[in-house]
């Protein structure tokens, strides 16, 4: 069955017939915002409505986080868990097509509103893991926007982690690129006093997650070990700031953050957090002992692929 909004294609050959996952009434809210406003609209009615979901799900700062990465017109891009396309306008742009996978039905109609001028997107919605087993398809990028760290539930497998990046592989052409975006367990944000972003719970990353419930998050260590278990790749870290929810500062090895530059504390907007210490002064302290690569509070992760 396909269904056709505005110039996007949804397919639902793999839709389970319900939605597993949904955060509830709000998102009929968000969909009524995609529904009723352009793009330029959008910080209008974050501002009006004042709500945590809607600023994240409608915030122009999303799209930061790949806006700079130089995709072609002749690149075709796998948005792997694109959600209701926070960041599927921002390649479409760019891109000559983008293929969206989402397991929300819901979710799918919110990017596909959002998103309905582009006429360079397609959106299969079901499991990635139903999906992957039927593609023949290759691409230039892959993305995994908030999505590795729940590699769990798409994969069904003893080692999903590292079965994720090599299915994903089978994917990708020779030069291609994944592009990772994920926190790292051990930020400085999480010492600091702010919760786990996925479990609400304080320590729970930096205590290597003692009560386990399907999604995690990695240190640099840990991912770079995950990637080159997974096969031959050429792997490039940078280090969102001050996440890559809402990156306002990209770094990369070439150019760390010098002391001083990171001012910004007030940035855990869903959730209350404890002021456990100075944090700008722990940022140039880690910043000067060369330590900010290890507690950036994010990753973005540029894993290619082999010209062979």
């Amino acid at each position: 069955m396909q269904e056709r909004i505005g110039n996007i294609e949804l397919d639902y050959t793999y839709y389970p017939g319900e939605d597993i996952y949904s955060d509830g009434p709000i998102e009929d809210e968000l969909l009524e915002i995609a529904k009723s406003c352009t793009e330029s609209e959008l910080n209008a009615e974050i501002a009006r409505r004042k709500s945590w979901p809607v600023l994240y799900h409608f915030s122009h700062i999303r799209q930061n986080i790949l806006e700079w990465v130089p995709f072609r017109k002749t690149d075709r891009v796998l948005e792997i868990g694109s959600g209701c396309g926070a960041i599927t306008g921002a390649i479409a742009q760019k891109a000559g097509s983008v293929t969206c996978i989402d397991l929300s039905k819901k979710r799918s109609y919110i990017n596909a509103y959002r998103n309905r001028a582009y006429d360079n997107i397609n959106i299969l919605v079901g499991n990635f893991q139903d999906i992957e087993e039927n593609m023949d398809e290759c691409y230039d990028y892959i993305t995994l926007i908030g999505v590795f760290e729940y590699s769990k539930g798409y994969i069904g497998t003893d080692d999903p982690y590292v079965e994720m990046i090599r299915r994903i592989k089978r994917h990708l052409k020779p030069g291609g690129q994944i592009l990772i975006a994920i926190e790292n367990r051990l930020g400085l944000k999480y010492f600091a006093g702010c919760t786990e972003d996925h479990t609400g719970v304080f320590f729970d990353g930096i205590e290597d997650y003692p009560n386990l419930q399907g999604v995690r998050t990695f240190s640099k260590k840990e991912l770079q070990e995950i990637i080159d278990r997974a096969g031959e790749f050429e792997t490039k870290f940078y280090y969102p700031y001050p996440d890559y929810k809402f990156p306002l500062t990209i770094y990369s090895d070439e150019y760390l953050p010098k002391c001083g530059e990171l001012k910004l504390t007030a940035y855990n907007y869903d959730r209350a957090r404890m002021e456990l210490f100075d944090e700008t002064r722990v940022a140039d302290t880690l910043i000067s002992n060369g330590l900010f690569p290890e507690f950036s509070n994010s990753f973005f992760v540029r894993v290619k692929r082999g010209e062979a």
